[in-house]
């Protein structure tokens, strides 16, 4: 191994991601990164075809893997093949391997928005004016839609999961590098999603959040635990972003974003070390 290890870093700079801008933070961190490791940049179609040669693939806001998904499959098999170290570890047992997770965690009885895939499991749900619909394979609320009760008995099953609206006073997310809290942001305004502010985490809030960073048994990597806070004061998972999750980075302060940059880099030395 040469004395600066090698990484593949692996982004879609020109993703248009609402609200957010991928390139930006990619930038920022292979800049930082740069200090430490020899870095080169690829779009995700490529990661492939480049993989060989570097002593780990960092795979970061590369974008919903739906969109070149027999591209993403290659990568996976290739990398599985030539025993590449991949970060985050293609272990992970979240939305890297799509939504059957909210299902695993629903019936394990995990503080999660209750979810089902099967008509026979409706009435286990809580009764709600509207139901959420998404795509088991679904990113980026790519396939979410609304309907109603009545509309929800005419539901072709299958592909799909369901889950009631939840009335929520505000979304929040913990960011984790390893199993090592970083940061929390929110949104106080429910109907502006992406408008993120610093959020001080309680210890009631991070024993939530750290229930689903111990479910997932990653050893390494980079992680998001998306949360919404109820009307009646509770937390429940909304999702659990163990592929690429967007950081958001912009939004927190100077030394906040350096503490992160500092864990990211000593995640992977250790990482492609072991």
């Amino acid at each position: 191994m040469p004395a600066r290890p090698r990484l593949l870093y692996v982004t879609d700079l020109a993703y248009p991601a609402r609200g957010r801008r991928y390139g930006d933070e990619d930038i920022f961190l292979t800049s930082r990164l740069r200090a430490e490791f020899d870095l080169a940049l690829c779009h995700p179609l490529d990661a492939a075809a480049l993989m060989d040669g570097f002593d780990a693939v960092v795979v970061r806001n590369s974008g919903p893997v739906l969109h070149h998904q027999e591209a993403y499959d290659a990568f996976r098999e290739r990398a599985t093949v030539l025993g590449t170290r991949v970060y985050n570890p293609l272990t992970g047992r979240a939305d890297m391997v799509g939504k059957q997770y909210l299902l695993d965690l629903t019936e394990a009885g995990y503080p999660v928005i209750p979810t089902v895939d099967r008509p026979e499991e409706r009435g286990s749900l809580p009764e709600s004016a509207s139901y959420a619909v998404k795509p088991k394979a679904g990113a980026d609320s790519i396939g979410l839609r609304f309907v109603t009760g009545t509309e929800l008995a005419g539901l072709t099953w299958g592909d799909v999961l369901v889950q009631p609206r939840v009335d929520f006073r505000y979304e929040v997310s913990f960011y984790y590098v390893d199993d090592a809290f970083q940061y929390a942001l929110y949104a106080p305004d429910p109907d502006r999603r992406w408008v993120l502010e610093p959020y001080e985490a309680s210890a009631a809030d991070l024993a939530f959040a750290r229930r689903f960073i111990h479910w997932n048994t990653l050893d390494h990597g980079i992680q998001r635990v998306d949360a919404c806070r109820t009307e009646d004061g509770a937390l429940l998972l909304v999702e659990l972003e163990d592929l690429n999750p967007y950081l958001s980075l912009d939004r927190v302060p100077e030394p906040v974003r350096d503490a992160f940059v500092a864990a990211m880099a000593g995640s992977l030395h250790t990482f492609i070390g072991r």
